[in-house]
């Protein structure tokens, strides 16, 4: 691949970055995204060879989110996709809602040791499980260029930030075609008796013969710009809908067969390519065969060229009901999309664990998902509605519904105290019902979910739409179904966020309220608890004063993660203090803690690191078991690791031994304590990572807190912690 020429930060240079990879990857679609301020969301803000549809719900990613673009971000590395069903089995949450066979390759866009953004490549599912070496190069190259770009951006000061919605551009033709080409191609299809038709990415009709029109019992000018589910009731099955989208993310023929309310039977074949689908609209034999055998209707799905004499058949495709009136073009996902998009939803509430977890998915995704202009989330609190999150509306529309009453006189109050949800299509139906319900909001239709856990009402889920929207049968049950949903997440993370405070509440209380002063020692330490699960971690560190000059630093990490791991910590603690000031030696510190734990048995493990600071001297004893060895950051700058006689953990052999070292510790050295969680990686050797945290102690800042706060920004770049996090700094004062 060659490296593309510098140009400055423009949104444009994405457009022609990503065309050139797309084209030199081979692949068929994909997207760039840049990394939020924040750094825990990646946004999309270029896509190509995807339907917009399909790519909305994912054009913005928690960076803690299950998912390989999350995965590849968070862990620095290629994350490859390949084999059919690897998908699903890798990411099931996903997989439900793209259930179709598609190659994917994740990659983070790194520039100078800083991660950008992200790049996310698809093929055909046709590929190996594991990546081919030449094109893994290929992607990273082109991620690496990904990250120059988003970084010369940054520098030139015109930085590429996110955007509402990504910009979609459009794939380049193969080749360049006259007038006169374009003139013959229409002739060559409507010489034709078959019918032709041909969909954008997006699913809508960009052209179609007469015959397929009349074939399918329409005109041509009211077919063209609409997708043929939305306006053809006969065909608003999720089975159309779900072959255009296997199409289109597989890129494989398929074909489907349906019949026209009048009893003629009709196939259909879709040949798919980055920029659409080629529809072939046929008379088909299904019906005769049908007749013949006494099978009565029927509907048929598979790949183009399979063998359907003999078939059997499936759910008939009857025509909607005479009240049922068919979504503008731009309305919501119907079919199978909203269905998908469900199992999504429901998938990703179950692994949404807070409040604040709940509550973000929901406003962020419930939106896009189903069509609606807005979303507003409440909670019933004391007799009102609070709101908790929202999407789409502007704050100060916000401040005016915020603390409604749980009243029968408003929409949202009534919703609520009926446990039954409401559907208005428009302002006037609104308003005929709550003639004094709502101050204008700027919206023409409205969707009021009570949310309803255990027979308990807990909430309400708003959503807007800008234009006048009738709510069909199966949308009011798919939304009802959400709502649902909705609320048993969100009870069931009120109560995880309940015991998980009084988890972190003991855990704090075992920690040490603050650090003692010493004279001639500075000393400054960080914790960051695990984020993911409830369970506490047995991570402490401790500063005893021993006298004037002398003084005791503990690092230590008790195994598991429970209230019994931190109850052990607590005990941990406490007897190392004890033999600490009673004036024991390091070594026989540890030995005597050793003792008492075995003697406990409590079949837990523990490591520890205790040091002896003698602040006259200006000297350190050290004695471990088992725990990580310190890094000593030298006056002069020069970082290493502690060489340190190894020690068995606490709590294994009561008979066990300890060695202890001594080391000069001259005024400006730097001795850092830390736990595994500040250098275990998935897939990183933990030697490597020490190494890393070296080099940065080394260059890091003089002042001892920035120093700490950059220390545990470099090594934890994301909040998905599987593990607690502790860091002690001591340094003797010149």
């Amino acid at each position: 691949m060659v490296a593309p020429e510098e140009e400055t930060g423009k949104p444009e240079v994405l457009d022609r970055l990503l065309s050139r990879v797309l084209r030199e990857s081979d692949a068929y679609g994909g997207g760039i995204y840049v990394l939020t301020s924040s750094g825990q969301v990646l946004s999309a803000v270029v896509l190509a060879g995807v339907p917009s549809s399909l790519a909305m719900p994912w054009a913005r990613v928690g960076i803690s989110a299950s998912g390989p673009l999350a995965e590849a971000v968070r862990e620095g590395r290629l994350v490859w996709v390949g084999a059919e069903g690897e998908l699903a089995r890798r990411y099931p949450r996903i997989g439900l809602a793209l259930p179709y066979s598609f190659a994917l390759a994740a990659a983070p866009a790194v520039s100078a040791q800083r991660t950008w953004g992200g790049l996310v490549l698809l093929w055909p599912g046709s590929h190996p499980l594991v990546i081919e070496r030449e094109r893994q190069r290929a992607i990273e190259k082109a991620s690496g260029y990904v990250g120059a770009a988003l970084r010369r951006a940054q520098e030139s000061g015109h930085p590429i930030l996110p955007t509402p919605e990504p910009r979609i551009v459009p794939v380049p033709r193969r080749r360049m075609v006259t007038q006169a080409e374009s003139l013959a191609a229409v002739d060559f299809t409507e010489r034709l008796p078959e019918g032709c038709c041909a969909l954008d990415l997006d699913g809508r009709i960009t052209f179609i013969t007469p015959t397929g029109a009349e074939l399918v019992g329409s005109t041509v000018p009211v077919l063209l710009g609409t997708r043929p589910w939305e306006v053809l009731p006969w065909l608003d099955d999720p089975v159309f809908e779900d072959r255009y989208r296997s199409a289109v993310m597989s890129r494989r023929p398929t074909s489907f067969t349906a019949r026209r309310p009048d009893d003629l039977w009709l196939s259909f074949e879709f040949y798919p390519d980055a920029r659409g689908i080629s529809v072939r609209i046929a008379r088909s034999r299904l019906g005769e065969a049908g007749a013949a055998g006494g099978a009565g209707t029927g509907a048929e799905i598979g790949g183009v060229g399979e063998a359907r004499a003999g078939a059997g058949a499936g759910a008939a495709l009857r025509p909607l009901p005479d009240s049922a009136v068919a979504p503008a073009t731009g309305a919501a996902p119907t079919g199978a999309g909203v269905l998908y998009q469900l199992a999504h939803l429901a998938a990703a509430l179950t692994e949404a664990l807070s409040v604040p977890d709940v509550i973000k998915l929901v406003v962020d995704q419930i939106a896009p998902s189903f069509g609606a202009h807005a979303v507003a989330l409440f909670a019933v609190q004391s007799g009102k509605l609070r709101l908790r999150g929202h999407h789409g509306y502007g704050a100060r529309q916000m401040e005016r519904f915020d603390g409604v009453p749980l009243s029968p006189d408003h929409p949202s109050g009534r919703a609520v105290t009926t446990a039954e949800p409401a559907f208005f299509a428009s302002r006037r139906e609104l308003h005929d019902v709550f003639p004094r319900a709502l101050a204008d909001d700027g919206n023409h239709a409205w969707a009021f979910l009570p949310l309803v856990a255990a027979g308990r009402p807990i909430g309400c889920c708003v959503l807007a739409y800008d234009r006048p929207h009738v709510f069909g049968h199966d949308q009011r049950a798919l939304l009802t179904a959400f709502g649902g949903l909705a609320a048993q997440a969100l009870d069931r993370a009120h109560l995880y966020d309940t015991k998980s405070g009084l988890a972190r509440s003991l855990q704090a209380s075992l920690l040490p309220q603050e650090l003692p002063a010493l004279t001639g020692l500075q000393a400054t330490a960080r914790y960051l608890p695990a984020t993911r699960g409830m369970d506490i971690g047995g991570d402490f560190y401790d500063l005893v004063r021993l006298d004037d000059t002398t003084a005791g630093a503990v690092m230590g990490d008790v195994q598991g993660h429970s209230v019994t791991a931190a109850a052990l910590m607590g005990q941990v603690r406490t007897a190392v203090r004890a033999h600490a000031i009673a004036g024991a030696a390091p070594d026989d510190v540890l030995a005597r803690t050793n003792r008492l734990l075995t003697d406990l048995n409590p079949g837990l493990f523990t490591s520890c690191l205790y040091v002896r600071i003698d602040l006259a001297r200006r000297r350190a004893c050290l004695a471990t078991a088992g725990h990580l060895p310190p890094l000593l950051r030298h006056p002069g700058g020069r970082a290493e690791s502690v060489a340190m006689p190894p020690g068995l953990l606490l709590g294994i052999d009561p008979s066990a031994a300890y060695e202890a070292i001594e080391i000069d510790l001259p005024p400006g050295a730097v001795l850092a304590l830390f736990t595994d969680g500040l250098v275990e990686r998935p897939g990183t050797d933990i030697e490597d990572a020490t190494a890393d945290l070296a080099d940065a102690l080394s260059g890091g800042d003089h002042n001892l807190d920035a120093l700490a706060d950059a220390l545990m920004r470099r090594a934890l770049p994301t909040a998905d912690r599987t593990d607690d996090t502790a860091l002690f700094l001591l340094r003797l004062a010149p």
